[in-house]
């Protein structure tokens, strides 16, 4: 006795989410509280982030505001901030660097905050989580095609730890490739004479604590002056 067998069938899974213009995707408001990127059209949820991911985005703030602000730069620092790297395409990265005056023309218009074509940041840092592909594939891609000066992944996840460096180097015109491992100093591409441990990066010091310490030293340095004034000696000559 024969017996039929019927080929399984495998079910089709259709996308029925709303497929968004960039135009529509800068007015949109969620009924939740997640952040979403645009990806080809579709909005795609940020995860919350870990308490490492967060900590690692301060210290990279701080670590380039007191950059910024010693070399005395017209350029600022944001979390939150969007860049769109293709016709309906936008990411948050972690953390975008551009100029003051790129900053200024985001705050003359409604809507989200994103960075348009014509308004390129000069370095994107994507602290790696879940969606490794997308850090390390996706938006190596996008950033570059976008004509981003700098790329940098931090991934501390264990047994991957390492800084990824991707930047134009020599006028080329795709990425050159960077890693920096525990133990390591990296440098930046754009900013050459930052300099940062990556053990720090990976597992950084708490900003306040940061904070206290440079407090700190001003007023040491305040006793300083003002005990040399004391001695009739100008502290601006020492």
């Amino acid at each position: 006795m024969s017996q039929s067998v019927v080929p399984a069938v495998e079910e089709k899974v259709f996308d029925t989410s709303p497929t968004l213009t960039f135009e529509e995707y800068k007015v949109y408001q969620s009924n939740d509280d997640v952040k979403y990127e645009l990806y080809k059209g579709k909005l795609i949820p940020m995860a919350t982030a870990s308490a490492l991911h967060t900590s690692i985005c301060e210290f990279w703030v701080y670590k380039l505001q007191r950059y910024l602000a010693e070399h005395n730069l017209d350029v600022v620092v944001k979390t939150s901030v969007g860049v769109r790297t293709e016709d309906a395409t936008s990411r948050i990265p972690d953390v975008v660097v551009c100029t003051e005056s790129l900053w200024q023309q985001a705050l003359a218009r409604p809507g989200s905050g994103i960075l348009d074509f014509d308004e390129t940041p000069l370095l994107v840092i994507e602290v790696v989580s879940k969606d490794r592909r997308a850090d390390y594939v996706l938006k190596r891609g996008e950033y570059e095609l976008a004509n981003v000066p700098e790329y940098v992944i931090v991934d501390p996840a264990e047994n991957r730890q390492r800084v990824r460096v991707m930047a134009f180097l020599e006028g080329d015109d795709i990425y050159t490739e960077l890693n920096y491992l525990p133990g390591e100093e990296m440098v930046s591409v754009v900013f050459p004479n930052l300099r940062l441990s990556v053990n720090e990066i990976l597992c950084p010091p708490l900003v306040e604590g940061l904070i206290k310490e440079e407090q700190a030293r001003l007023q040491k340095a305040e006793r300083l002056a003002a005990r040399l004034r004391e001695l009739g000696v100008d502290p601006d000559s020492v």
